[in-house]
């Protein structure tokens, strides 16, 4: 079949695919993101209006709307986090595959560059926004998206409906994690994180909380100001210093990273884990399972994890086109406990 647009001349855009087609802008844009969300006889009439008039799409996600950056944003708080970079990775690669490139950037936990990214991801009028943040954000990304600007928030759920997210149910790993050790017979637990404000910590300690009060156990808590190997090695020096009898026999950490450091400094003080003291961390990044004492870890995410929020991004921008309002979604997982030997004791 002969194409209409062979010469030179302006390319034919996703308009007039959908006129040729019969079907609405969004339905076209549905087709090539989401061809299982289009029926069968709509993805035919749309192929054939492709390729009479020979429309072929730089990217999936440009065509969205013309004219439009085929770009997307995600600010990250912390790419020394083994756990953050496994994320960046699998959005990557979905953005990729929908067509779409995906700015980096890092906020290192500072709000300073925090906001100084986000508005330059918006002066730069990126297609829409990825944002995981320590810091209370929902207020900005609502103006945001008001200015036309779609996100979704990553690694904790939203307080507004009308934003989506992707998050994991930190209260049930934390007390995935108390129960655990509960069940490896200590009696004297330890939370490490922080800050503790910090909504994901916050939800973890609770968890641990609830199952160490279901074993009238006790917890103590001990907060650090960042979530990293040195302040790990630091509290694990400081735990190895105390006399047996004072110190914790069952110790969870918020992330791995700290949990590392902490399981660091315990054998270098002696410290004989996890027969005198057992420890779970948080994340189960690559490091977990690869360390001398391989750690016990709350998964806390799903090999579809990024891919799920590129995904709610992808709706967000689709509704913009189309038109419709669904409402957001809000994406919980369900993370899970992978037992190894930093906390398994012998009977």
């Amino acid at each position: 079949m002969s194409r209409e647009h062979a010469g030179p001349g302006p390319r034919p855009g996703i308009r007039q695919v959908a006129a040729r087609a019969g079907v609405a802008v969004g339905t076209v844009s549905a087709y090539l993101n989401h061809p299982d969300r289009v029926s069968p006889e709509r993805a035919r009439r749309i192929a054939e209006a492709i390729d009479e008039l020979g429309f072929v799409p730089s990217s999936a996600g440009r065509q969205l709307r013309l004219g439009v950056s085929s770009l997307i944003g995600y600010l990250s708080p912390d790419v020394s986090n083994p756990h953050f970079s496994e994320i960046a990775q699998e959005v990557e690669y979905r953005a990729e595959r929908l067509g779409m490139t995906v700015f980096f950037a890092h906020s290192h936990g500072d709000r300073e560059r925090e906001d100084a990214y986000l508005e330059a991801f918006e002066q730069r009028q990126v297609r829409g926004l990825l944002v995981s943040s320590f810091q209370p954000i929902e207020d900005r990304l609502a103006a945001m998206r008001e200015r036309g600007t779609p996100s979704v928030l990553v690694g904790r759920r939203a307080c507004d409906p009308r934003q989506p997210s992707v998050s994991i149910d930190d209260v049930s790993g934390g007390r995935q994690a108390g129960e655990h050790l509960v069940g490896n017979g200590c009696r004297r637990l330890a939370f490490v994180g922080g800050p503790l404000p910090v909504q994901q910590v916050a939800d973890r300690l609770e968890g641990a909380r609830q199952a160490a009060g279901a074993a009238d156990a006790a917890l103590e808590v001990i907060e650090v100001g960042e979530r990293s190997i040195a302040a790990g090695r630091a509290v694990g020096a400081a735990l190895a210093a105390r006399p047996a009898g004072e110190r914790p026999d069952g110790v969870f950490a918020a992330n791995d990273v700290l949990a590392l450091g902490i399981l660091q400094a315990l054998v270098g003080g002696g410290v004989a884990v996890p027969a005198q003291l057992a420890l779970v961390g948080y994340d189960d990044n690559e490091f977990a399972e690869a360390s001398l004492i391989p750690l016990t870890s709350v998964r806390a995410r799903h090999e579809d994890f990024g891919a799920a929020a590129v995904d709610l991004l992808f709706d967000a921008i689709e509704r913009g086109t189309s038109g419709t309002h669904d409402g957001p979604a809000a994406r919980v997982f369900e993370p899970q406990l992978i037992a190894r030997a930093s906390s398994r004791r012998t009977p």
